[in-house]
């Protein structure tokens, strides 16, 4: 679906965040981009989705730049504004008709969970919750390809598996395209098809690991062996 070649990017206050960054995503793939904090993971999903443009390289598209989804790691929600509104947000602004948003928007909200929280304000919601409605948000526009920038970091680890288990469910029922940013070797070890493990800042790509099938639990042998493959391969990276 999308492919990076010799990405570089250095920002106004001369951080050089990525150098020579390549690699590709198959569309219904999900892909999880890892590594320590500070190695521009959230740099490279922003230049996928748009919100910057790169000094060097490039980005394309297979085909027609697809719908894209983007959850960060603040809910970003609205304040003043309930659950349905908050969710409604991307239609409002492609003017879809109040009725058909609203009823995307309840929909979205109800395959992650929060049926019955519609009119909930964001100061009424657990942070999990919240999560859920930037996650029911992006939903809502029927995206093709999901971006999502360590969007469970700051939640406690029930809530982030419970969070996990539901991304991987949508993600199966949608067929979509996702690229995940995490620095967790657990939670890339069981989410993810392909994990990319990238270099301290200026990131690049160390090594592209594929993960088996089977990893049915976060408890099963496969993915304890996955996340031996992951770790080694960040150790290396960090030290190189």
């Amino acid at each position: 679906m999308i492919a990076l070649k010799g990405i570089g990017k250095r920002f106004a206050n001369g951080t050089e965040a990525l150098r020579d960054l390549s690699f590709s995503v198959a569309e219904g793939e999900f892909v999880s981009l890892l590594g320590p904090s500070g190695c521009g993971k959230s740099t490279a999903l922003r230049l996928v989705a748009g919100l910057l443009e790169p000094d060097s390289g490039h980005t394309r598209f297979a085909q027609d730049r697809p719908e894209i989804g983007f959850v960060f790691q603040d809910p970003t929600l609205m304040p003043w504004a309930d659950a349905l509104t908050n969710t409604r947000l991307p239609l409002d602004l492609k003017r879809v008709a109040r009725s058909e948003g609203n009823d995307r928007a309840a929909g979205a909200l109800k395959r992650v969970g929060l049926n019955g929280f519609e009119r909930a304000f964001p100061r009424e919601l657990s942070g999990g919750m919240k999560m859920r409605v930037s996650l029911a948000r992006a939903l809502a526009a029927q995206p093709k390809l999901l971006l999502l920038d360590e969007p469970f970091a700051a939640l406690d680890e029930i809530t982030r598996n419970a969070l996990g288990d539901d991304l991987l469910r949508l993600w199966k029922e949608d067929g979509l395209t996702v690229l995940f940013v995490t620095h967790s070797v657990s939670e890339s070890s069981f989410l993810s098809q392909r994990v990319l493990v990238m270099t301290p800042r200026p990131g690049r790509i160390a090594e592209d690991i594929a993960l088996p099938f089977g990893r049915d639990s976060r408890l099963s042998s496969a993915t304890i062996e996955a996340q031996r493959a992951i770790s080694a391969a960040l150790n290396t990276a960090m030290a190189a």
